[in-house]
């Protein structure tokens, strides 16, 4: 952060921080209402220029840090503050470990749920995130690609990054000096990249049909051939169609080897997905006959949860649905997993389909399964272990069961998203 306040109008005041608010900006008090303060720390003090409304208070940009905090380390990236890819490298790492585990804390004193145990942070290495939303921009004669500033379309242009896993940090470096043909003058696109076991798989969102310039570019059996499919699509909804596809990416869980659709739902890390497994597994009774395993996606704990128990798993996006059917087929696993295509947020399982199970698994988008949690708490079911990527609306769901009579056992967070406010938390309820 400058010490030196830049140049502009809007209204500007010296605040200082009291706080890290949930989405790891700074919080202070101006006139008894809050103001939001990226890259700060309790107890810097600096001047800001009040820029938008925001949750009854304000938005403040960094203008000039008069003193800093006693937390404050400085970050090991040189693109931290303006790159919206992490907002907490300023932040020593025992300050952050304990903000990250309060973040689950906070959300379950809120929501009033008891939890027996609540387990310390378990966490992944930098540099191990496989998957990766970028931005992409004709620029000149090249092309920018890497994270959006926060609040903006700016793209800062990644000359290194400290949560990419190595290998996918260089082939960005590398397949932004082929992506030029594939975008128009102005355009910001969309670059989904998956490192996958065999390879990489690459979706560009937000752009036309390519031409025969851009499909040529892959057209060289030895141009960038640890892509395994390249795919395009016009729009976030629209129908995905592959550019390249020289064989299937896959992906292992457990002994079963899964090959996704484009743009499928990859845990971050490989060590973060080990991590819930690891705990989801500890939380199933030894007895345990079947499993019911909502929103399943490609089979993260499904094939997994087979080794135990017959498993049926429901998933709403019927693309995904397929690869794990395919894969249980090909595995010979075809009794022991039984794959549904259901809408869970329009038609969740009632008590009645949700009865004579075992265990329930459910690991929802970060909107959490407010209506699923409300059916479970009518059911008798005996273990339900929620995954979830939002603490808050985990500690909703987990009221609501706690409401019909579940007991929160044990809750664990999982960080896998280093130095930014999202965090993963697994919890086992039993019948009270």
């Amino acid at each position: 952060m400058g010490r030196r306040a830049r140049k502009g109008g809007g209204r500007q005041a010296v605040v200082e921080i009291e706080a890290l608010g949930g989405r790891g900006d700074g919080v202070a008090t101006l006139e008894g209402r809050p103001v939001f303060v990226p890259v700060t720390l309790p107890g810097d003090r600096l001047r800001v220029r009040l820029t938008a409304e925001k949750a009854g208070g304000w938005r403040g940009e960094p203008l000039e840090l008069l003193e800093e905090g006693p937390d404050r380390m400085e970050p090991p990236c040189r693109h931290f503050g303006p790159c919206g890819g992490c907002q907490l490298q300023h932040l020593s790492k025992e300050t952050y470990d304990s903000w990250k585990r309060n973040l689950l804390v906070q959300a379950l004193s809120r929501a009033d749920v008891q939890a027996g145990e609540i387990g310390p942070l378990r966490q992944v290495s930098p540099r191990t995130r496989r998957r990766a939303l970028l931005a992409a921009r004709p620029s000149g004669d090249g092309v920018e690609l890497g994270f959006r500033e926060r609040f903006s379309h700016r793209i800062v242009a990644l000359k290194e990054c400290h949560i990419l896993t190595p290998s996918l940090f260089s082939l960005c470096r590398t397949l932004k000096k082929y992506l030029q043909p594939f975008l128009e003058k102005d355009e910001i696109a969309d670059l989904y990249i998956a490192e996958v076991d065999n390879g990489f798989d690459v979706l560009l969102s937000g752009v036309g049909a390519p031409d025969l310039e851009a499909r040529e570019v892959f057209a060289n059996p030895e141009r960038l051939p640890e892509i395994r499919r390249f795919a395009w699509r016009e729009a976030s909804d629209a129908p995905v169609e592959p550019v390249v596809e020289r064989s299937a990416p896959e992906v292992r869980f457990g002994e079963v080897i899964v090959r996704p659709p484009p743009g499928a739902f990859l845990q971050p890390t490989a060590d973060g997905e080990k991590l819930l497994v690891e705990t989801v597994l500890e939380g199933v009774p030894a007895t345990t006959g079947s499993v019911l395993d909502l929103f399943s996606g490609c089979g993260t704990f499904t094939f997994h949860l087979a080794q135990r128990a017959s498993v049926r798993a429901v998933e709403g996006e019927s693309t995904t649905l397929s690869a794990l059917q395919a894969a249980a087929n090909g595995h010979g696993l075809a009794g022991r997993v039984q794959a549904e295509h259901r809408d869970l947020f329009r038609q969740p399982l009632r008590p009645e389909e949700l009865n004579g199970f075992d265990v329930v698994v459910f690991d929802p988008p970060r909107s959490g399964a407010k209506e699923q949690a409300a059916h479970l708490a009518d059911s008798s079911v005996p273990c339900v272990i929620g995954v979830s990527c939002n603490p808050a609306t985990f500690a909703r769901d987990a009221a609501i069961l706690a409401e019909g009579g579940y007991k929160l056992e044990s809750v664990v967070p999982v960080d896998q998203f280093l130095w930014a406010a999202h965090l993963e938390v697994v919890g086992i309820f039993t019948r009270a």
